[in-house]
């Protein structure tokens, strides 16, 4: 039983950055924008929010300071692609090679490290306990006792979801992807409906990036992403942006992330850090047969 338990807290540990990540790609998946720059805005939030956590002493400081790095990097990529109309997947790339080389020359001016900082220092987001619930057998020790940023991504898919279907601003999101044309000929600049959606994205990442930084380890490694961004953008993909969808998806990578763990036990590092990865390509070919079978 502690095995089952350890191996769910490991799913759901694993879904969390890639969740939020992907809800964030959500917004842009509607707004038109093949949003690929998604793995440098992780890095990116992950570097600054130990950068916080750090200097400030601060939980909540490296929390606003991964949400700030983030946003940065999403700016970045307004600029080019919305601003001067750049294509996105170039500038995705660019965007992305930019983040990882920034923050492995950032971490060796400012921490005068090599490949990773760790330190008592570096204060981690905490772990909530919900009172009764915690003393429930097995399902109290799935459902308290996890990191803040995991239950603030519960309740991120809830206000997507509500956000994308249920508001105005989701409604001239869809029509931003839908049918550009139409939004601004109705007086609503697409432009600033894909602005807007990058900057959520910005937000979320960044809180995927600091979760990876603060929460799921406590420290910070050159490109500790380590292709999530990617895989985010895999299931934003294989449900068509749905929120929901998107939370089943990502608990599947998640476990497919733990199970990678587990089985280091028995076979080389190496080998168990390919699942994840390999779960992608096989849940990428489904998707690809299914949708062959329904343009025949």
């Amino acid at each position: 039983m502690k095995m089952l338990v350890g191996l769910i807290n490991g799913m759901i540990a694993g879904a969390a950055p890639i969740l939020l990540a992907a809800l964030g790609g959500t917004l842009t998946y509607y707004a038109g924008i093949f949003n690929i720059a998604m793995e440098g805005m992780m890095l990116g939030g992950a570097f600054f929010a130990v950068l916080g956590s750090y200097y400030f002493q601060s939980w909540v400081m490296g929390i606003l300071a991964a949400v700030l790095g983030a946003t940065l990097m999403s700016l970045i990529f307004i600029y080019f692609s919305v601003v001067l109309g750049t294509d996105e997947f170039v500038t995705g790339i660019g965007l992305n090679l930019f983040a990882l080389g920034a923050t492995t020359y950032l971490l060796r001016q400012i921490f005068e490290v090599k490949g990773a900082f760790a330190g008592p220092g570096i204060i981690p987001v905490p772990r909530v306990n919900i009172p009764l619930l915690q003393d429930i057998p097995v399902l109290g020790e799935i459902l308290s006792g996890q990191n803040l940023i995991i239950y603030l991504a519960g309740l991120a898919i809830v206000l997507t979801a509500f956000l994308v279907f249920k508001t105005r601003f989701g409604l001239r999101l869809r029509a931003a992807g839908y049918n550009a044309d139409c939004l601004d000929t109705s007086g609503v600049k697409t432009s600033r409906i894909r602005i807007w959606s990058l900057l959520l994205c910005g937000v979320l990442c960044g809180l995927a990036g600091a979760y990876l930084s603060l929460g799921y380890v406590t420290l910070f490694s050159e490109n500790m992403s380590a292709g999530r961004g990617w895989i985010s953008l895999a299931a934003v993909i294989l449900v068509n942006g749905n929120p929901w969808g998107i939370a089943l998806i990502s608990l599947l990578f998640g476990f497919s992330d733990g199970l990678g763990l587990m089985i280091q036990q028995v076979m080389p590092s190496q080998f168990a850090s390919m699942v994840p990865y390999v779960a992608t390509l096989i849940a990428l070919y489904f998707y690809s047969v299914r949708g062959k079978k329904r343009l025949a």
